[in-house]
């Protein structure tokens, strides 16, 4: 005996509406799973500083993982995880720098302006690799992974300094030996090899994409 075609319609509408249900619930936990593992990422670039002695402001490799998260995840998402990443900072997670006050004080110290700027930059960062595109194939490209990272990383500095300005009260020239300038060099090479990074990770996954 067949059904009536309005039940086969309810039926149907049914099965898709739990087949979208489940997939939204997919997307969550995966996501959630990329923000978490991201926090982790960054609290270990966190942990590999060298402080300086005339500055309050130590060298890590935040900067660097900050810039690639920007990269490889989309704006909303590396913004959640830095976002993410400063709130356990403030609980005392042990994801900040050890070279500093730890939890919320750390926030508002003298790196607090590099550490809240960080979701602002990776996210930038990301605006403006994946926005842009090659005229002629539509690809990103390494130009436009350096350019993205290259902003991000401004962003850093030019809140870091204005920060730790504010707090020092202290003279421009002053202010730029202690948080700009002993900085660019190593900054330059995280702004490279986080460009670099992301575009390998991108013909990567192209690569991988095509294959299956």
């Amino acid at each position: 005996m067949r059904q009536p075609a309005a039940s086969q319609t309810a039926v149907s509408q049914t099965v898709q509406d739990h087949s979208i249900a489940a997939g939204s619930t997919r997307l969550l936990v995966r996501q959630t799973g990329i923000v978490v593992a991201a926090t982790a990422l960054v609290a270990l670039c966190a942990h590999i500083s060298i402080p300086l002695g005339f500055t309050p402001v130590p060298i890590t490799l935040q900067p660097f993982a900050v810039l690639l998260l920007g990269l490889l995840l989309a704006p909303g998402i590396s913004f959640a995880a830095l976002s993410l990443y400063l709130l356990e900072g403030a609980a005392g997670l042990p994801v900040f720098s050890p070279h500093g006050l730890g939890g919320v004080a750390q926030l508002f110290g003298p790196t607090g302006g590099y550490l809240l700027a960080a979701p602002f930059a990776a996210a930038l960062a990301g605006l403006i690799y994946r926005n842009s595109r090659n005229s002629r194939n539509g690809k990103r490209t390494f130009l436009f992974a350096l350019a993205g990272a290259a902003v991000g990383d401004i962003v850093l500095l030019a809140i870091g300094a204005l920060w730790l300005g504010m707090l020092a009260n202290t003279s421009l020239p002053v202010l730029m030996s202690e948080s700009v300038v002993p900085f660019l060099a190593s900054d330059a090479a995280k702004v490279v090899a986080a460009a670099a990074c992301a575009q390998i990770f991108s013909s990567f996954s192209k690569r991988s994409a095509q294959t299956q």
